[in-house]
């Protein structure tokens, strides 16, 4: 894939999020939501869900999940890998440290789920052994590498698979999460960096929906 390529790829993800967040700004009006407490910790809810396609992976512990599997809890999804240098180590301490600020019914209604962009490396042995690291409960999820970025542009997430044909390759990714609600539909984002502190204040409230 070349730069320009690479370029629009992004540019396209980002005219989605803003078209998204500008549509739930103006739906929003009057409603009881402070849409600015939102913005302003990094979420950004969809004025209607977006369905996710109907997929089977394998999560650490070798055992088939399902995308359907989503419904029931709210899901925050993040695509990485475990070999990342940086943001990926970054982001899941950051999560951990989050959920430790969130209350217990908050807590119990999400569930954090690493996505591997790096299937090749990322088997469900190694999965299980980055994620217990964290010792936070997340889910690690990995499979065929056409399914996993089906489901990463059908929330919004895109990455760019790797020449793994290099030696200690990286994948270019971003940060940002995927929110998908009870419904198993996509429901917003939470852009990066995480903001910690002012995500603790408002993701109760998103939480507390049931979708």
């Amino acid at each position: 894939m070349t730069r320009i390529q690479k370029t629009v790829l992004i540019l396209v993800a980002l005219v989605a999020l803003v078209i998204g967040l500008t549509a739930y700004r103006v739906l929003n009006t009057g409603q009881q939501v402070d849409t600015a407490a939102l913005l302003d910790a990094g979420i950004v809810m969809l004025p209607q869900g977006r369905d996710v396609p109907d997929l089977t992976l394998t999560n650490q512990d070798g055992e088939p999940m399902t995308t359907a599997q989503l419904q029931g809890r709210w899901h925050l999804l993040f695509f990485g890998y475990t070999f990342c240098p940086d943001i990926c180590p970054a982001t899941l301490a950051e999560l951990r440290q989050l959920q430790g600020m969130l209350p217990d019914e908050t807590r119990q209604r999400m569930q954090a789920i690493l996505v591997s962009v790096d299937p090749d490396r990322d088997t469900p042995e190694q999965l299980k052994m980055y994620l217990d690291y964290f010792k936070a409960g997340f889910i690690g999820l990995t499979g065929p590498l056409d399914d996993i970025q089906t489901l990463a542009n059908a929330v919004g997430v895109p990455f760019i698979p790797a020449d793994t044909s290099k030696d200690n390759y990286t994948v270019d990714h971003g940060g940002n999460l995927a929110l998908i609600g009870p419904d198993g539909r996509l429901r917003g984002f939470i852009r990066a960096p995480l903001r910690t502190e002012k995500l603790a204040e408002q993701l109760p409230a998103v939480i507390g929906q049931d979708g």
